[in-house]
């Protein structure tokens, strides 16, 4: 028996969140003796697995042609090339989160959703009420486990040549399932958050959109991406997509900088787990600095624009 890693890829490349994944399937190969191998669904199925042969996935069942995203037709095909693995692994993504319930139905499989820590081949860790408190969870069989991006570190390189298997999806009415016709990228051409080294996000002390500015100018010569607190995202000064905490994004940069931001437990639970933290913020009192490896009480609107000038000098910019 073995155990299988979803790569979740888009436009060919394996996103972080899978790298992680597999981080998670080899500990647990580590602890069972089995042996792992990886899905990939792309219409470029060769960029993805090269890369996933850079991190020693050695064996790919691969489906080429899937150029757009359909979870009933993901997950049978991970149902297909999974069905005789103990473990099925996937991050815990918008994609990963839809697809598991299929594949944990299909397959009769116990669920295991959203870890952030393996104990052993049947023991998981994973948080609660807002990374307030973590729980361990047991479970038998067969499983199909969800990993929480920006937790576990990327693999190490150990660049193998991967042995290839095409697989394809069961049998199924393509009239009788939703059709999608496009996913439009992010118009912004920013970072990823969650593919990001680097993140300089705002928050309620930004004071209002236009204010954002300075935030992307110091991300712009940092090569970083932009995030936002909820307060930011709910009064309507960013989108979404850019917003980090519980309701948001987990990210585990090497390097995260929080202007203005007080640091409530939604914000904290989705970066806490940053590398280094750098917190800017007025209020001395305020919590983000009871994390923060390095904070500074000051005006964001006076200390975030000679930053910026600082590192561009630095940089010859």
């Amino acid at each position: 028996m073995s155990i299988a890693v979803f790569l979740e890829s888009y436009n060919g490349e394996l996103i972080k969140a899978s790298k992680e994944a597999v981080a998670v399937g080899k500990t647990i190969a580590e602890k069972t003796g089995k042996s792992l191998f990886g899905i990939v669904l792309d219409d470029n199925v060769d960029n993805v697995i090269s890369a996933a042969g850079q991190i020693g996935v050695d064996t790919i069942k691969a489906a080429s042609g899937v150029s757009l995203y359909h979870p009933t037709m993901y997950s049978r095909f991970i149902v297909n090339a999974g069905k005789d693995a103990d473990y099925i692994i996937l991050p815990a993504t918008v994609w990963g989160s839809e697809i598991a319930p299929q594949v944990t139905v299909k397959l009769d499989a116990t669920p295991v959703s959203d870890i952030i820590g393996v104990e052993d081949a049947n023991t998981f860790k994973r948080s609660l009420h807002g990374n307030k408190i973590h729980g361990t969870v047991k479970a038998e069989g067969k499983m199909i486990i969800t990993v929480r991006a920006g937790v576990f570190d990327v693999p190490a390189e150990n660049v193998v040549t991967p042995n290839v298997e095409t697989i394809s999806p069961e049998t199924m009415d393509s009239d009788s399932i939703m059709k999608l016709a496009e996913i439009l990228a992010s118009s912004t051409g920013t970072i990823e958050l969650t593919e990001a080294d680097i993140i300089v996000s705002g928050g309620r002390g930004m004071g209002g959109p236009d204010q954002f500015n300075i935030i992307e100018d110091l991300a712009e010569v940092m090569t970083a991406a932009v995030g936002a607190s909820r307060a930011a995202v709910d009064a309507g000064w960013r989108e979404h997509s850019d917003q980090v905490g519980q309701t948001g994004k987990f990210v585990s940069p090497k390097l995260y900088i929080a202007a203005g931001i007080s640091g409530a437990i939604q914000h904290l639970a989705g970066m806490s787990s940053s590398e280094i933290i750098v917190a800017i913020n007025k209020d001395e009192e305020a919590p983000i600095f009871k994390i923060a490896d390095y904070g500074l009480v000051g005006d964001l609107f006076e200390v975030v624009p000679k930053l910026t000038e600082a590192i561009k000098k630095v940089k010859g910019l």
